[in-house]
């Protein structure tokens, strides 16, 4: 069976339908799950992304339908009708079964070539074949022509955007969302040797001493471009250290309580005191900091040995 017109437009629209709502779901379980979220300007920044992409999404979305269509569903069509021919069996349950075959083939290469895990790659990469599906028998029984494709498909993209926002909503104000909170950490579960990116080291010693090895640390005021590729100082040498349990000393915070942290205060002029906000989870915690522009910042962070 050939691959007519008609039939990639049709592919190409239903899949396409999908990505608004796909992109909305990406960005609510990211403002959940984001450990290095720290104030209200990142997601006010990250509002703003989300919109500039729903700006250029005309331009986008007929590409990512068109190659959706072209490595899942057309060829999971293909197979359904030959499979039905020799089996007598509906069409579309072919269609929908050899869709999710194809999704969990994509899986396990993502797997091999990425290491993305398989056991929620493959769930994702199958579930992307069932709108499609469903939304091209729907099409069969439409007039020819190309608004008669692309308009519904705009609806229906509409549609589904707006019913996983107010889902979403709906969810985060009942609280069957939780937001990410912080590891809560003790001084003592703190102490010992971070490290991060560039060799940089930070021990945090029993009794608030801290030693410093290319750690990244907050710089005077005007010394260096917020702007720049690193905005911050680089320091080697000793400090103090404590645990602000309430976020006293954020920099970030919205009110009199911030996100608990570590006050980090290098000796010997390099530097100034910089707050490490804790991350991670209790059995691999992190410690981390915006540096730079507070709407596109430089985080740096340390993980425990």
């Amino acid at each position: 069976m050939e691959w007519g017109s008609r039939r990639i437009n049709e592919a190409a629209a239903v899949c396409a339908a999908q990505f608004p709502a796909i992109g909305l779901i990406w960005w609510i379980r990211g403002q959940l799950d984001d450990d290095y979220a720290y104030g209200g300007a990142y997601g006010a920044f990250a509002l703003f992304g989300l919109l500039c992409l729903l700006a250029v999404a005309p331009l986008v979305l007929p590409v990512l339908g068109l190659l959706h269509a072209a490595v899942q569903v057309l060829p999971a069509q293909e197979l359904a009708h030959r499979a039905a021919r020799r089996t007598r069996g509906p069409v579309w349950a072919w269609h929908l079964a050899l869709t999710a075959v194809l999704g969990m083939a994509w899986a396990a290469l993502a797997l091999l070539l990425w290491d993305w895990p398989f056991t929620t790659t493959a769930p994702l990469l199958a579930a992307l074949g069932v709108l499609p599906v469903l939304g091209l028998g729907w099409l069969r029984r439409r007039p020819r022509g190309l608004w008669a494709i692309w308009l519904p498909a705009l609806f229906a993209s509409v549609g589904l955007f707006l019913l996983v926002l107010l889902g979403g909503v709906l969810a985060s104000v009942t609280g069957i969302l939780d937001e990410y909170e912080p590891p809560a950490l003790s001084a003592g579960q703190l102490t010992g040797v971070w490290r991060g990116e560039k060799g940089a080291v930070l021990r945090l010693g029993a009794g608030g001493r801290a030693e410093l090895t290319g750690l990244p640390t907050e710089a005077e005021p005007g010394s260096v471009d917020p702007y720049a590729e690193s905005p911050f100082d680089v320091c080697d040498g000793t400090g103090t250290w404590l645990l602000d349990g309430k976020g006293g000393h954020d920099p970030y915070a919205n009110g009199p309580e911030g996100r608990p942290g570590v006050v980090v205060r290098p000796a010997g002029g390099c530097g100034q005191e910089t707050y490490w906000r804790i991350g991670g989870t209790e059995s691999e915690p992190e410690l981390f900091v915006p540096f730079g522009d507070p709407d596109a910042p430089v985080v740096r962070v340390l993980t425990r040995d």
